[in-house]
């Protein structure tokens, strides 16, 4: 038997589809109902009976199915296709640097104090929401919080002043994730994750702990772990519900946050009565906060409540709702730059949905002109912009490839 005839048969486009779809724990109704096509429509794909979908058709079946690299669902290694991770920052090596190296208890150098670390966290919380190169920002000022922070669990001398050291640390590691969201070192994303968590259950701090559940919670949903989503999230808000009663502000805040993310992942999953519920008791919670409050790490507040109820209208593949849900809401009222950013490409996502190409582009455009790293690193701009690079439409076309080239998706 030759070479050729013991290399095994390449598997084909359905049934990758078959095994990714199976893989996130989706029928076939559902993943047909979030794609828009009937699920008679979606067997004949898996068993191989009609052609393969048209590229815009196999761009949002990776988007449903959370598949990270194209080459994944088409079985073309030759030229793979990084949807969901974006390109290396210039400041990853440090970061990666400063979370690999653990400083000893016997360090000659005196860790600084909370009071310190807190205020340098609050200046660098701050800093992301206000620049359109967050990325940059933070990864410049997270090297020296990380070991610093580090430092300061080992040298605490005292349970009190360990569990408040553990409680920055974990705060730390949530700003790391930030950075780190989108990165292609998804190994290093998920040791931070899983260090967040055990900083925060040392800690003892509800708030930090959520803080924590909240971001792990988005770590898994990202790479389609919903169950692992939904275990971590629900676990949390077990925890937290009896405190709330007599909470403050920001753990009420981080309550609701993680309200609403168990309805993305509800919306994930094609449930859309579970997902619009949680987005209820998470509004209900806003009440309940100052009108101007806004939460640094998740951005819980009213005001973003519009946002959330646009992203779960596009997750649920809802294109009329979710024009109706940007259009109430007010991104002018969101204070965080590259959130603001966030949303908009939220919005374009829902107009590419309704069909409203051109005003799908142009709303990227704007998130670009807002914050042009978080179009760069977001998966779900990169397909969109992708997409229309194959526009019918001439002028579509080219303004799609000049934003690709802006944001790295095509070479100039």
């Amino acid at each position: 038997m030759s070479i050729t005839d013991a290399t095994p048969e390449p598997i084909a486009f359905g049934e990758r589809l078959r095994i990714l779809r199976t893989r996130r724990g989706m029928s076939r109704p559902v993943l047909a109902g979030l794609l828009g096509r009937s699920p008679s429509w979606l067997k004949q794909v898996e068993r191989g009976e009609i052609h393969t979908p048209s590229l815009s058709m196999i761009l949002r079946i990776a988007e449903v199915l959370r598949v990270r690299d194209l080459s994944d669902l088409t079985g073309d290694q030759s030229m793979p296709t990084a949807l969901f991770v974006g390109p290396g920052h210039a400041r990853l090596p440090e970061v990666r640097a400063a979370v690999d190296a653990f400083p000893f208890v016997t360090s000659d150098r005196p860790a600084p104090d909370t009071a310190h670390l807190r205020a340098r966290l609050a200046r660098a919380w701050a800093a992301r929401h206000s620049a359109p190169n967050h990325r940059e920002v933070i990864g410049s000022l997270l090297p020296g919080l990380i070991r610093d922070a580090q430092l300061a669990v080992r040298q605490a001398d005292t349970g009190p002043e360990r569990r408040d050291a553990q409680a920055i640390l974990a705060e730390v590691y949530s700003l790391s994730q930030f950075f780190l969201a989108y990165q292609p070192d998804g190994a290093l994303l998920w040791r931070v994750a899983e260090r967040g968590m055990v900083a925060a259950q040392e800690s003892e701090d509800p708030h930090a702990l959520g803080m924590a559940t909240w971001l792990t919670a988005e770590a898994h949903r990202d790479a389609g772990h919903y169950d692992g989503a939904d275990a971590v999230t629900m676990e949390c808000l077990r925890y937290l519900e009896p405190q709330l009663p007599d909470a403050d502000d920001d753990v009420r805040a981080i309550a609701g946050a993680l309200q609403v993310a168990a309805g993305y992942t509800a919306a994930c999953r094609g449930d859309t009565g579970a997902a619009w519920g949680w987005w209820d008791k998470a509004e209900r919670i806003t009440q309940r906060l100052p009108a101007d409050y806004y939460h640094p790490v998740t951005s819980f507040s009213r005001a973003i409540m519009g946002a959330h109820a646009v992203t779960l209208a596009v997750e649920l593949h809802s294109g009329g709702e979710s024009v109706r849900q940007a259009a109430r809401a007010d991104v002018r009222c969101i204070p965080s730059r590259p959130r603001r950013a966030r949303h908009r490409i939220e919005e374009a996502r829902g107009y590419q949905l309704d069909g409203q190409l051109d005003t799908a582009l142009i709303t990227l455009e704007k998130a670009h002109e807002n914050a042009p790293e978080t179009v760069r690193y977001n998966g779900y701009a990169r397909r969109i912009i992708l997409e229309e690079t194959e526009a019918k439409s001439l002028e579509r076309r080219r303004r799609a490839s000049e934003l690709a080239v802006k944001v790295g998706v095509l070479a100039a």
